[in-house]
């Protein structure tokens, strides 16, 4: 007994080094993230999901795996966060219902004509004027946080969902298959170059909506459109991942 308290005693220990030596790296990513979010998020609500992720991490890694504690933690870090945020969405339903209901209109004039969706024939499926589509596509893009690693991102948990986000209650095994990130890499690589321009800048290159504005000439509300737009394309065109 006295061994196995000797060895839980320098294990908390390393445990707490850890978590120490590694706080700077939640404030660190939860600052990143918050870069890409609705002002809405507030970062101490971020620091704190993080901080679980991290005790977390301290409990559970191993380092024969391969991997260092950064890299390991970081990715416990992010998805405690994404977590909150999950648990915490601040989106009105009534955005997701529209999404949806673009999303789907996207995919119907795809499926007829062969080709991308124009804007004024989407809005003319609706029976709505150019301003309020542009609108729907803008809060499309505030909803939620975008992987590409997530299925469900695409899709969601319940009817009233919209993706272009991390959605819940998808097991681990079912989020990264090489089905889904083959099928979701032709979906990028068909949008149209703008569209798929802004997905490169806005995920590859981390640069936020006024960065990208600044490259692209236009302004950040019509960055946050063109967005909106590939993220509901994308969504109408990975519709077999998606449990509608």
């Amino acid at each position: 007994m006295k061994g196995a308290a000797v060895y839980a005693a320098n294990r908390d220990k390393g445990q707490d080094e850890l978590v120490t030596r590694h706080a700077p790296l939640v404030k660190r990513i939860a600052y990143h993230l918050m870069s890409r979010l609705p002002p809405s998020v507030q970062a101490d609500d971020l620091i704190q999901a993080g901080m679980i992720g991290l005790l977390e991490a301290s409990r559970n890694y191993d380092p024969t795996q391969g991997a260092s504690f950064e890299t390991y933690a970081g990715i416990r870090i992010r998805g405690a966060m994404l977590d909150e945020i999950r648990r915490t969405d601040w989106t009105p339903r009534s955005v997701h219902r529209k999404a949806r209901q673009v999303a789907e209109a996207v995919r119907a004039i795809e499926n007829q004509h062969g080709r991308d969706a124009r804007d004024n024939e989407v809005a003319a499926l609706l029976g709505i004027g150019l301003d309020e589509y542009h609108k729907i596509l803008q809060d499309a893009t505030g909803c939620r946080v975008f992987s590409f690693e997530d299925p469900a991102a695409l899709g969601g948990g319940d009817d009233e969902d919209f993706g272009g986000i991390e959605a819940p209650n998808q097991p681990l095994e079912n989020l990264q298959t090489e089905d889904f990130q083959r099928s979701l890499g032709e979906a990028i690589a068909g949008l149209p170059e703008r569209e798929r321009l802004v997905m490169a800048l806005y995920y590859d290159e981390e640069l936020n909506l006024r960065e990208i504005g600044e490259v692209l000439g236009v302004s950040e509300s019509r960055v946050c459109q063109i967005h909106g737009q590939a993220l509901i394309r994308l969504r109408a065109r990975m519709g077999e991942w998606i449990a509608d």
